[in-house]
């Protein structure tokens, strides 16, 4: 889908249409640019039309059960997309929806941007099965605990860099060793970042932490900070990625983001075609 859109203006439809005659709704808890933009521009290029709801414009857990509204949508939509914050929100809506729910982000996971990150690697790279991933921060990231599922799925390994305390979850740990896939813990970032296939770092605090929050996590992660020094240790075709937003010079610097390895733009561009693929695969068109 990506191929066939080179060169063409970004409102012109796809030559298929699959979602003609469809709506999808899109439910933001949570404030999004790129899941936002993405989905509406997906669905509108694919031929379908969009409902965008915020958590002010529905009774979603308030008023009304999350049962009832899964319920009710699926009596007007065919497609459902949300970004909330606890997943027992998704989960919950997931079950009582007669139509397909995607997981747009949770607190605990994000596949869609694994997704994009997969779609990316393979782009410049070629398969990710067996390929070495190497995730610096905060492992109870959203982020990182999708790209956990993702090796699962994918095959590829996963070393984790991060403060004592912050290591992934073990579930999803797990989950990508009954596997096959190797899952190492280093605290020292340089001996993780060995050999590594493609580096990963996400933001260190969420926008609702507390200004002392954000300085504790601050001096907890800085020594985890992806620059050029750290990259140096990579394999010399390593690729850097980050979901964005960024806060440059902090969990990276702009040296890295704006240099030869990384593939942070094309990553965000691809959140549209992945997407408008897992669209396609819910909706079995």
């Amino acid at each position: 889908m990506k191929t066939a859109r080179a060169g063409r203006s970004k409102g012109e439809p796809d030559d298929e249409q699959p979602l003609a005659g469809h709506i999808v709704a899109l439910i933001f808890e949570k404030p999004s640019t790129r899941t936002r933009v993405s989905f509406d521009v997906g669905v509108c290029q694919m031929g379908g039309k969009t409902l965008v709801l915020s958590g002010r414009d529905m009774h979603l857990g308030h008023g009304e059960t999350i049962a009832d509204t899964a319920r009710v949508l699926s009596r007007f939509v065919d497609l459902i997309m949300i970004r909330t914050f606890n997943e027992s929100v998704l989960t919950e809506l997931a079950e009582h929806a007669t139509v397909p729910v995607i997981n747009g982000l949770t607190n605990r996971t994000h596949p869609c941007q694994i997704m994009a990150d997969i779609m990316t690697f393979e782009e410049h790279r070629g398969p990710i099965t067996g390929k070495k991933v190497v995730c610096y921060g905060d492992g109870h990231n959203n982020v990182f605990s999708s790209f956990l599922q993702g090796a699962a799925k994918f095959g590829f390994d996963i070393t984790f860099s991060g403060p004592p305390g912050l290591a992934p979850e073990d579930e999803f740990m797990n989950m990508a060793r009954k596997a096959g896939c190797s899952v190492a813990i280093e605290q020292d970032p340089v001996k993780a970042v060995q050999n590594a296939d493609l580096v990963v770092t996400d933001t260190w605090v969420s926008m609702h932490d507390s200004q002392s929050a954000k300085e504790q996590r601050h001096n907890l992660l800085r020594p985890y900070q992806v620059n050029d020094d750290l990259m140096a240790h990579a394999r010399a075709d390593a690729l850097f990625m980050h979901c964005l937003p960024a806060h440059r010079e902090e969990e990276a610097t702009s040296s890295v983001m704006d240099g030869p390895h990384s593939v942070i733009f094309d990553e965000a561009e691809n959140r549209l075609h992945a997407q408008k693929a897992i669209m396609r695969w819910c909706l079995a068109i």
